[in-house]
């Protein structure tokens, strides 16, 4: 039987690998940790370790995306959205959109303690955002500090 333990990497695609790495770079506060590059000599994937519980976020070139399985010639598959768990989740939509995303879906309730909004980054892909009282629950039980 396969078990689903969590998220283990998400990938999104740019076509200017260091543009984006830089972007992220300034969204998320940290640099990237691992970096490989293409044929060119340039980036063609970076990874970041991000939050809590050091989620792997990967951007890879667009030159390796994938096309649509069942889609017209010449289809790419569209991105990705995740949500990622925030603090502050105006402060950070803001902070966002201030970083040169647009707005995508505004902030919205979902239920109680679930409350998302996305954006779009500036290379295409959705970044998702939110509270979520589940998250908070989950890291109260492995004793994390910032669940306090």
């Amino acid at each position: 039987m396969t078990t689903f333990r969590g998220f283990a990497t998400l990938n999104f695609f740019a076509d200017d690998v260091a543009q984006a790495a830089r972007w992220y770079t300034e969204v998320f506060g940290v640099p990237h940790y691992f970096e490989r590059s293409g044929p060119d000599g340039r980036p063609a994937y970076v990874e970041f370790r991000i939050g809590d519980l050091e989620a792997e976020f990967g951007i890879i070139s667009s030159a390796y995306r994938p096309p649509v399985a069942d889609g017209p010639a010449g289809a790419i598959m569209p991105g990705a959205i995740m949500h990622w768990a925030v603090d502050d989740l105006e402060g950070t939509v803001a902070r966002l959109l201030g970083l040169g995303a647009t707005e995508y879906l505004p902030i919205q309730v979902r239920g109680d303690g679930f409350v998302t909004a996305s954006v779009v980054d500036p290379f295409g892909n959705l970044l998702g955002v939110m509270t979520n009282v589940h998250y908070l629950e989950m890291l109260g039980r492995a004793g994390s500090p910032a669940a306090e």
